[in-house]
């Protein structure tokens, strides 16, 4: 479910995986840090088994990161100035869109046992 405030009007599928990559964000074995503007840039993306994949902590359901590896949703992302889009090698975080509220967290992220 979209967050109350959604001032980009970011779709669910932008969302959710923006939320993915905020967490991808916050582990330094995704990413290398672009030298010139302290910007992330995530490389490392996650391989499902079964129907999830692990991702620090977290489990998350493969039905909630189908934007992940998905062109136009990275391309939306750079549209809407929350990443730059390297497809399919790479994306970059802007400021804005690590800082960005989707609401997300607490939907798609659940805490791992294992």
């Amino acid at each position: 479910m979209p967050p109350k405030s959604n001032p980009k009007k970011l779709n669910s599928l932008q969302l959710k995986t923006l939320c993915l990559l905020q967490e991808l964000a916050r582990h330094p074995d995704t990413y290398q840090t672009e030298p010139d503007t302290g910007r992330k840039v995530l490389t490392v993306f996650p391989n499902p088994h079964g129907n999830h994949f692990h991702l620090g902590a977290y489990v998350v359901g493969t039905a909630d990161a189908t934007g992940l590896r998905n062109e136009a949703v990275w391309v939306a992302l750079e549209r809407k100035g929350m990443a730059v889009n390297h497809y399919p090698t790479a994306i970059v975080l802007t400021e804005e869109g690590e800082a960005y509220e989707t609401g997300m967290r607490g939907t798609i992220l659940h805490g791992s046992d294992h």
